[in-house]
């Protein structure tokens, strides 16, 4: 009776002027996976705003025990479709790992991801900080803070652990990029050595998000990246200290995708739409009005059904700040962003950082050519599935024409340098020079044989 009634809602709806118009739907009964993080809130938004519904779609929305679970559910179809790590359609598509194609017609977000140590971690740190006149560290904090740490635990013979969502995940890149960028090299993959440890000062390793707390406070790891709210919660239960943000380490960064597969998308064209619509409307509401929706937004993913965290805990970073050390709570207001700086369009150029990534190191073993990384980044991101979509909402008069990169070719301008932690900049049309720019990793014709690199 619930579903009726919420059914016969949708259709007073959409009879009134400024509301969506129906596509003829393929398929309307659907179910969408998610982890317990921040930045899935498109969706519980779109399913709360009855955003989906506007659109004709029952939707149900399941929270995922791992990443890899949420894929497998994906590519076996018990899903149709997902919020997924940016990496994982790249890396199916290209058979790393899992292969499956997989793509993507909506980002979901910016920033939103933050790198946090052990109290004991940081005290050994923050001799190494340099403080304000206030005595407060100076941000943001390079990881040259830690390679002293890391030092003095190696020749004591501690291996120095840290934790990290899934191999392709936002959180491992950003965790080795912040790592090489302080000089401490995070480890190659190779085709036979798939930890990631290979040559490695800092021993990266997977843990679930909801379990990162637990797991530092346990000490089995020192430190982790994560997305929120699970570095907020370490402030909360006094156990660690975030010592930087994603927006610090590279401004306004791509996050997570919402991910389905080719076939999907192929079979069920107008349904794909129709979602992308909703989402697009959810992230709009996140953002508009200076944010003003987030508190609404924060009590809808304290429920256990979302996330699950307190929402004081959930608020603490996405209301616009952030705390690092317990009271030295900071302005972040671009901590999460959902919509504003076309933040749903999905780039080529996004798509192409994280195909740099795995190349750097080693997760894609052999050299490749510009036009691979173009390629590839074409067959999973599909501006062209998001921009009918939006179009749709503009002539519903749901969205706004200036909204939208109408005339973008899928590159966003270069990232400058001084929007980087290590003061290189980006270019996602030339991915070969920019990672022979970038002083560790993989560059060139090198590839990992063993424990050595050749080339």
């Amino acid at each position: 009776m619930k579903t009726l009634l919420l059914g016969l809602a949708a259709s007073t709806a959409l009879a009134t002027p400024g509301f969506a118009q129906m596509l003829d739907l393929e398929k309307d009964e659907l179910t969408f996976g998610f982890i317990k993080l921040t930045d899935m809130a498109p969706l519980a938004v779109a399913y709360e705003q009855g955003y989906f519904l506007d659109e004709g779609l029952f939707v149900t929305l399941e929270a995922q025990a791992n990443w890899k679970v949420l894929l497998d559910g994906v590519i076996g179809g018990q899903l149709d479709g997902a919020h997924m790590l940016a990496g994982q359609p790249l890396a199916a598509t290209i058979g790393f790992g899992t292969e499956a194609h997989i793509i993507t017609p909506f980002s979901m977000d910016l920033n939103g991801n933050g790198i946090t140590v052990s109290n004991e971690i940081w005290e050994q740190m923050k001799p190494n900080i340099p403080a304000d006149a206030e005595g407060k560290p100076i941000h943001p904090i390079s990881a040259e803070a830690l390679a002293p740490v890391v030092e003095k635990y190696k020749d004591d013979g501690k291996p120095f652990n840290m934790g990290m969502v899934f191999p392709v995940s936002t959180h491992n890149y950003e965790l080795r990029y912040w790592l090489a960028a302080g000089g401490l090299h995070p480890g190659y993959y190779s085709q036979d050595n798939i930890t990631g440890q290979i040559g490695a000062d800092v021993l990266l390793s997977v843990t679930p998000p909801p379990q990162m707390p637990a797991t530092l406070e346990a000490g089995t790891i020192y430190g982790y990246s994560v997305g929120e709210p699970w570095n907020q919660q370490a402030v909360v239960k006094g156990i660690g200290v975030p010592v930087i943000t994603d927006y610090e380490l590279w401004k306004n960064n791509p996050e997570k995708v919402f991910g389905i597969t080719a076939e999907f998308a192929e079979e069920y064209p107008n349904t794909t739409l129709a979602v992308t619509k909703a989402l697009i409307r959810a992230a709009q509401w996140l953002d508009e009005n200076d944010n003003a929706n987030r508190m609404e937004a924060v009590e809808m993913l304290s429920r256990p059904e979302y996330v699950g965290a307190d929402a004081e805990v959930i608020a603490a970073s996405m209301t616009g700040t952030f705390e690092y050390e317990k009271g030295d709570t900071r302005e972040v207001p671009d901590f999460n962003v959902f919509f504003r700086y076309n933040a749903t369009y999905p780039f080529y150029s996004d798509a192409v950082w994280y195909l740099t990534q795995m190349r750097r190191w080693g997760q894609i073993a052999e050299p490749k050519s510009d036009s691979w990384y173009d390629e590839v980044a074409k067959s999973v991101y599909k501006p062209e599935i998001y921009l009918e979509a939006a179009r749709m909402l503009v002539d519903e008069g749901l969205a706004n024409e200036a909204d939208f990169p109408w005339d973008s070719d899928g590159y966003k301008a270069p990232t400058p340098a001084e929007d980087i932690i290590d003061g290189i900049a980006y270019d996602g049309r030339a991915p070969n020079a920019y990672l022979d720019s970038l002083p560790i990793g993989l560059k060139g014709a090198q590839t990992v044989v063993g424990t050595d690199v050749k080339g």
